[in-house]
This record gives structure tokens, C-alpha cells and sequence, in this order.
């Protein structure tokens, strides 16, 4: 199975997308998403120095276009992607990008609300002086404890002795000077803590911009990086989107849904190294490909080649689809209509999944009526799995 990721920001480097813009395509396409974002992003990508690229307003928009723009470079036939990822995913503002790949909002959507998303992080970094620092090794639990008693939060989680702890300047500096034992503090050179409280002021901002977008169901899994979980209702990921913004990232969870889905092969788009990087360590035996440059785009086609198959999502109409939001046991609801030609209402649960870590209710965002109960009670299903398939009724 193939996964394909999108970076956060961090990843950007002075230039690195020179290389990609001796493409008259691929440079007409980055021209047009600049007049979307009303940014140079030509500039920014080829000319613009560290300091500048690293500014928030700058960066989320500039990764966002640039990953979506790798994208089709690798599939030029965009449908053709359905049949051949099995699922997708983002850290934290590439989750944007992940949502464009799977079809649930457009690439224009996704380049309003980045500009967007980037000015409101950058004006609620500035009210209060705060950064975020990475803490690599230590003892899981005794990490946690010591963010804890400093007031921090671990804003991302990127699996085994890699935890990014974030709050004000005064906070990161009583963990400095007290850290966890066996752990190795680099502090990021962020302008704000992102993906904590201290941005809830942009969540607000979002979710004013979000009531404007329209959605569609995602056409192949999509991994939500607050959670790990599958998401399947457009609604559900736009929500996401905007709720990240002060939610840590849970990229160990997501990396483990990748491991249920048994992946073999994970594809990075540009700026690609960092979720690659992160995927050797964390996910023994699974093949990885980082695209940083045109010139690999043959050696990333076969990598698809070599690794895709059709997401089971995309076997029917998605809007008629229940899925699993993780891997465990399936048990249907005791009041569940369980005849074709039942209706079930907007809202209503359905099903339970259960599994070692958690229980998951399944919900029907639009109602519908029963066509076909696709497994059986008590049946083990997978991350994304077709549950049961949906007629959309004359009330919903």
C-alpha cells in the first residue's frame, strides 16, 4: 500500500524549488496559485532567504502550493491517483495539501484559507512571546511529566524521542534549565507556539472563513494528524483543519493507522526529507521516498507503480460510505435498522469500533437509507474500510 504525505512547516529551505520552475507547467500553475494567495510565491521559492521564507504568513502558503503542485507533477492525469494511494496525510499545514489530494476541497479553497490560516497564526504569535523546542530522547512518560510542570504543551508528537514542546519564551526557559533526563533540547526558530492555546485567536478567524467552503466526502483515506483516524465526511476534515491550528499534531497515531493499513511505501511531496526522515526511524521495513526535484519524478512514478493499489473507498460513491476511523473489531448499534430499505437518520450512530486503545462511534453525517451492510458483527476491519453503503433519502 502507498501513502502519500505533505510536509509542515519547517521544511522549506532558501531555493528549493528553482529546479522545479524551469517547468513552464509547473511554473504557470505556481504563477496562478499566487494570484489566488496574492503572494509572489516565485520568489519566495527560488530567491527569498531563510529568514524571509520562515516568516508564518509566508511558509504555510508556499508549502501547501508547493506540495500540491509536486502532486501533479507525479500524476499529471489527477484521477489517476485514485487508483493507486491508499491513503494520504499531512503534518500539521500539510494536512491542507492532503485535503486537496483527496478531493475534498479545491486547490483554490486550499490556498485562501492557508493565506489565511498563516496571517492568523502570525498575529496571534505576536501578541504573546512565545516558541516551541524540540526535546529528542528521554523517557516518554517522564517528557510529558517535566512539559507539564512548566506549563508547556506537546505540540507535536512525531513518535519515539521526538516531542516538540511549545508555550511562552519564560516557560521554554524553565525547561532549559530543568530538563527531562537523557533528553536533547534544540530550540526551533519559530515566531509563535503553534498547535497550542496560544493560537486559538486564529482558530476563531478560521472557522469565520470555513462556514464559506464547500466540501465532498474524501475520495481515498485521509489520516487526520489530531488523531490518526480515517476521516470520511468533508465537513469532519475541513472542521480538522481548522481545529489543528491549536490541537497538537499526533503524527506518532497517524504513522501507527500507516501501520495498520500495513503501508509498504510512503511518498513525500516537496519540500520533501522531514516525514520520510521521521518514517525510517519509526517504521521498520516500509520503503520511502522523499521528491525534492523534477529530475526524480520517473524514479518517483515507478515508486508509485511498485507500491500503489485503489484505496477501498474509492470502490463506490463515497458519498453513500460509512467507514472505519480505525483498525479494530466492528459491533453494530443494538437499534440500528439492520434491513436494506431502512432508514437511518443524520446523526445517528451506527456502529461501534473497538479496539486496545479506544472505542470510536460511527456515525451517519447525512442519514440515508440501508442499501448493504458490507462486514459482519464482531468482524476485525481496517483503518478506512467500507462499512455500510448508504442511499441518500429524500429528508437529508
Amino acid at each position: 500500500m502507498l501513502v502519500i504525505v505533505a510536509p509542515g512547516q519547517g521544511a522549506q529551505t532558501p531555493g528549493f524549488l528553482e529546479p522545479w520552475l524551469e517547468d513552464p507547467v509547473f511554473e504557470n500553475r505556481l504563477n496562478w496559485l499566487s494570484a489566488v494567495a496574492g503572494l509572489d510565491l516565485v520568489h519566495y521559492g527560488t530567491k527569498a532567504d531563510a529568514d524571509t521564507i520562515r516568516d508564518t504568513a509566508i511558509a504555510q502558503p508556499l508549502l501547501v502550493a508547493s506540495s500540491m503542485l509536486a502532486a501533479l507533477a507525479v500524476f499529471p492525469h489527477p484521477g489517476d491517483a485514485f487508483t493507486k494511494m491508499g491513503a494520504l496525510a499531512g503534518h500539521s499545514v500539510g494536512e491542507i495539501a492532503a485535503a486537496v489530494g483527496a478531493g475534498v476541497i479545491s486547490a483554490e479553497q486550499a490556498m485562501v484559507l492557508v493565506r489565511e490560516r498563516g496571517k492568523a497564526m502570525a498575529a496571534a504569535s505576536a501578541a504573546t512571546a512565545t516558541s516551541m523546542t524540540a526535546v529528542l530522547g528521554g523517557d516518554r512518560d517522564e517528557v510529558l511529566a517535566k512539559l507539564v510542570e512548566h506549563g508547556l504543551t506537546a505540540a507535536n508528537d512525531n513518535g519515539p524521542g521526538q516531542i516538540v514542546a511549545a508555550g511562552t519564551v519564560e516557560e521554554l526557559a524553565a525547561l532549559a534549565a530543568d530538563p527531562p533526563a537523557k533528553a536533547r533540547l534544540v530550540p526551533l526558530s519559530v515566531a509563535g507556539a503553534f498547535h497550542t492555546k496560544h493560537m486559538e485567536p486564529a482558530v476563531q478567524t478560521l472557522a469565520g472563513y470555513a462556514r464559506s467552503i464547500t466540501t465532498h466526502d474524501p475520495r481515498s483515506r485521509l489520516i487526520s494528524n489530531r488523531d490518526g483516524q480515517i476521516v470520511h465526511d468533508g465537513r469532519d476534515v475541513l472542521s480538522r483543519l481548522v481545529q489543528q491550528v491549536n490541537a497538537p499534531v499526533r503524527w506518532d497515531l497517524c504513522m501507527q493507522t500507516m501501520a495498520d493499513l500495513q503501508v509498504t511505501g510512503i511518498l513525500e511531496m516537496t519540500p520533501a526529507g522531514t516525514l520520510t526522515g521521521i518514517a525510517k526511524r519509526a517504521l521498520k521495513g516500509v520503503e520511502t521516498f522523499a521528491l525534492k526535484t523534477p529530475d526524480q519524478l520517473d524514479d518517483a512514478r515507478a515508486f508509485v507503480d511498485k507500491h500503489g493499489s485503489p484505496s477501498e473507498i474509492n470502490a463506490s460513491p463515497t458519498w453513500r460510505l460509512l467507514v472505519a476511523p480505525m483498525k479494530g473489531t466492528f459491533t453494530r448499534e443494538a437499534n440500528v435498522p439492520r434491513e436494506p430499505g431502512d432508514t437511518v437518520e443524520a446523526g445517528e450512530v451506527v456502529a461501534m469500533v473497538k479496539s486496545l486503545r479506544d472505542e470510536l462511534e460511527v456515525r451517519a453525517p447525512h442519514g440515508g437509507i440501508v442499501v448493504e451492510w458490507l462486514v459482519e458483527e464482531g468482524d476485525p476491519v481496517a483503518p478506512g474500510q467500507p462499512l455500510v453503503r448508504l442511499h441518500p433519502s429524500a429528508v437529508n
